[in-house]
């Protein structure tokens, strides 16, 4: 197994790409105070709520990511006529994320994470959610607006949050309509045959053993893992996030590549995951390795998990990443 250092190309090269980010939109709310004491109604922390804020989540977060970097940003997906949907809009817009092609179901509620913090710890999440199949003009008006998405950027990402978005018709469409380019997928299905011809599928820990029906508690276990599965995803790679243990990228052909974990105290793993396929295809299309674009992507993941909620990267906090404050 390789862990090799390959020189990194100038991060620069983010404003010249364009990713669509395709799948399930949603919206992260955050209520911020203090618990100074427990409710005499029930054994509950009683919290003194001090401020409201909010952040594109899901697969918007994902688009913000890739914005922050830098990159043009595209997101594909289905909000609802409410003012959830209205506020992931006017966040994306905020943010510099094109989101003209988000489709608006009528009978479909915007999936809403509220997050509860005291002091800075996470102390209840709360999802306002209905995955329900969409209907079928929805599904057309979807499914022409990822096309015609991909058809368009450098890479694509699919973020399948298994919200109702992202089915088998759907993830071929955007393989089929990116041709040649990057397809970078954040899985959610038991089954990861269902991204067959993707460029690269990134399962965490818990989705790779899901996969393959047994525990992964190691690297090379994992690497095992991953290998026995790459059969049923056409020529795709798997990229399996291990949290402590690093990131391995395994390839058919290619000796694995393991990115060791960066180390780092861990505040808030809340949407790392998207900031890592937002960095990896940034990567990939701007023409780094597959080495090096994992490189990037365990140097974005490192910065994302020592802030607070749904965080963003910048190149200036990456590139200090990359070359340990080193400057290039």
């Amino acid at each position: 197994m390789t862990a090799r250092s390959d020189p990194l190309p100038d991060l620069s090269v983010f404003t010249q790409v364009t990713v669509a980010v395709v799948g399930d939109v949603m919206l992260d709310e955050y209520v911020h105070g203090d618990v100074r004491r427990i409710s005499a109604e029930a054994p509950v922390p009683i919290l003194e709520a001090r401020r409201r804020s909010a952040m594109p989540g899901g697969a918007a977060n994902a688009a913000a990511s890739i914005a922050a970097l830098g990159g043009g940003a595209t997101i594909v997906g289905c909000v609802g006529d409410d003012g959830a949907g209205s506020s992931v809009r006017d966040l994306a817009d905020a943010a510099g994320i094109d989101a003209s092609r988000l489709v608006v179901d009528p009978g479909r509620d915007t999936t809403v994470k509220t997050r509860v913090v005291a002091r800075g710890q996470q102390i209840v999440r709360i999802d306002h959610e209905a995955p329900r199949t969409l209907s079928g003009g929805v599904r057309r008006d979807l499914v022409r607006a990822a096309r015609r998405a991909a058809e368009q950027a450098d890479a694509v990402v699919i973020s399948d949050y298994d919200k109702g978005v992202v089915d088998d018709e759907l993830v071929q469409v955007v393989v089929e309509a990116a041709a040649d380019k990057p397809v970078v997928v954040d899985p959610k299905r038991p089954d990861l045959s269902a991204y067959r011809g993707a460029t690269v599928v990134t399962p965490n820990t818990a989705e790779l053993e899901r996969a393959v029906g047994y525990p992964c508690p190691t690297v090379d276990v994992a690497v095992g893992a991953a290998r026995s599965l790459l059969d049923g995803l056409g020529g795709a790679a798997l990229l399996v996030t291990l949290g402590p243990l690093g990131m391995v990228l395994v390839a058919r052909g290619s000796e694995p590549f393991h990115a060791p974990a960066r180390a780092r105290t861990v505040y808030d793993v809340t949407g790392a995951g998207d900031t890592v396929v937002g960095a990896l295809a940034l990567a990939l299309a701007g023409g780094f390795t597959p080495e090096a674009a994992v490189q990037v992507s365990s140097a974005a993941a490192a910065v994302a998990v020592t802030k607070a909620g749904t965080a963003t990267v910048t190149v200036p906090e990456l590139d200090t990443e990359l070359t340990g404050g080193a400057g290039r």
